[in-house]
């Protein structure tokens, strides 16, 4: 079967939020709009969001990394928030593994948020029904779209090719590959989810500067010596001003 999803390379994200931002204007003004933000900007703010990068640091100063983790709903292959829907309204689909809310079903109990490992779910304030990433579903299968844009907006916006999408249950495809070659993997294997996103782990390079590169070789005080300082008695640019 089918099974569409992410691909996420933590080695180049640089956690610049071009995936934020285009999801947002994507879907807010499309098949899974709108996602409202009411109160985005005071101390607890709130907002519908299909995609979140969170930035945290790792390690012991002075030898610490910072690590950008976009996060979003995962696709599960076998996900617990389906089951626990009441109305059916939290569905994956058989032809291509994406997991969908149907609004018209939705009664914005939030048990599919509570059943969530990932956090993944949020409720709209304007709808009042739960929400998630789609994968674009209304733009992937969009005929009128250039073969080579049919595919989600935070993918075709991210500047460092640090998110791919494509059929991981295709073992010839460019995700499946990039998950054998480069140690893929799934995010809390252990919950038994089976997430059809998987990660690119961070593959560390060790950079040896010599003590000479650390010294800019055209320093104009090496080249010059420092400036001689102005006679006491002449008048500076701060008297002048303040002569007016």
């Amino acid at each position: 079967m089918k099974q569409l999803a992410l691909i996420i390379d933590l080695n180049v994200c640089v956690g610049c939020h071009a995936c934020v931002t285009s999801c947002k204007e994507w879907n807010t003004s499309g098949w899974a709009g709108p996602m409202s933000d009411f109160n985005p900007y005071n101390a607890n703010p709130t907002g519908t969001f299909f995609n979140r990068v969170q930035t945290f640091e790792i390690g012991t100063f002075p030898n610490t990394e910072t690590v950008h983790f976009p996060k979003s709903c995962l696709h599960c292959e076998d996900p617990p928030c389906v089951p626990v829907c009441p109305t059916g309204a939290s569905y994956k689909r058989e032809e291509d593994g994406i997991v969908l809310v149907d609004y018209d079903k939705c009664i914005g109990c939030k048990y599919c948020s509570w059943a969530c490992p990932y956090g993944a779910r949020e409720i709209d304030q304007q709808q009042k029904v739960m929400k998630k990433c789609t994968l674009c579903v209304d733009r992937i299968y969009d005929q009128t779209l250039p073969e080579s844009e049919r595919k989600p907006a935070c993918v075709l916006a991210c500047p460092t090719n640090a998110r791919l999408f494509g059929d991981v249950h295709d073992s010839d495809s460019e995700v499946s590959r990039l998950i054998r070659e480069n140690g893929g993997y799934q995010l809390m294997p252990e919950w038994g989810t089976n997430p059809a996103n998987h990660y690119l782990p961070r593959r560390k390079t060790h950079l040896k500067i010599h003590e000479d590169e650390l010294q800019r070789s055209d320093n104009p005080l090496k080249k010059e010596g420092l400036l001689p300082e102005p006679p006491k008695e002449q008048q500076t640019l701060d008297d002048i001003y303040m002569s007016w």
